[in-house]
């Protein structure tokens, strides 16, 4: 398969992401909303480009699907690249629909320190990314999950979102946290938004070797 289609497909597909799943936050959408917004683009996502990328659209399932020797590192590292630069654009976007209101958030998340600590964030991240970068390896990428795939990931991350959401914004995304913050350029809790993700995705990758 042509490296280009795969890095086109990883492109779009993150601008699609975090254009709809960032800009159902920026509407004021309740949780619900948010979790289904999300959840139902990687869905169709996936069904769109999964025979071409693989659709990963985040940097902690490439991540761990590198780490289970499911990808090169070289094109990984491009993976990553256009990621980010797919949910760059798509918060620029939605900054200038929105007109540059200073109101708006663009979808930018932050640990909810009024009611959870930042370590049991972290902790949180962790977690929920490791459920959604298991269902990745274990539904698409040792195919145990057939044509549902896409729906059994879909559906881990609207479940994520659902637990995660009021506490942490449950990113469990570094390109998904780092377009908005690029934009807004607010970068205070970015360290948490690729840390705790990458470690999720890495457990992930050691169970699956385990299990598979």
């Amino acid at each position: 398969m042509n490296n280009t289609k795969k890095l086109i497909c990883e492109f779009i597909g993150t601008f699609a992401l975090v254009f709809i799943g960032a800009g159902s936050v920026a509407n004021g959408n309740v949780l619900i909303s948010v979790a289904l917004a999300h959840g139902f683009t990687v869905i169709f996502l996936i069904y769109i480009f999964g025979h071409i990328s693989g659709t990963h659209i985040n940097p902690a399932i490439t991540f761990a699907i590198y780490l289970a020797k499911k990808i090169s590192s070289k094109l990984a590292l491009y993976y990553i690249i256009v990621q980010l630069l797919g949910a760059s654009l798509a918060a620029l976007t939605l900054f200038y629909i929105h007109n540059q209101d200073p109101n708006i958030d663009y979808g930018a998340i932050s640990p909810n320190l009024e009611r959870i600590t930042i370590f049991n964030a972290f902790i949180l991240e962790v977690i929920l990314t490791f459920f959604l970068a298991n269902s990745v390896l274990i539904a698409a990428v040792s195919k145990k999950a057939g044509p549902l795939a896409g729906n059994v990931i879909g559906f881990t991350l609207i479940a994520c979102i659902m637990v995660g959401g009021p506490l942490t914004g449950a990113s469990l995304n570094p390109a998904r946290s780092f377009g908005p913050a690029l934009i807004l350029g607010n970068f205070e809790f970015i360290w948490l938004y690729f840390l705790a993700p990458l470690t999720g995705g890495f457990i992930a990758s050691k169970v699956y070797k385990k299990l598979i």
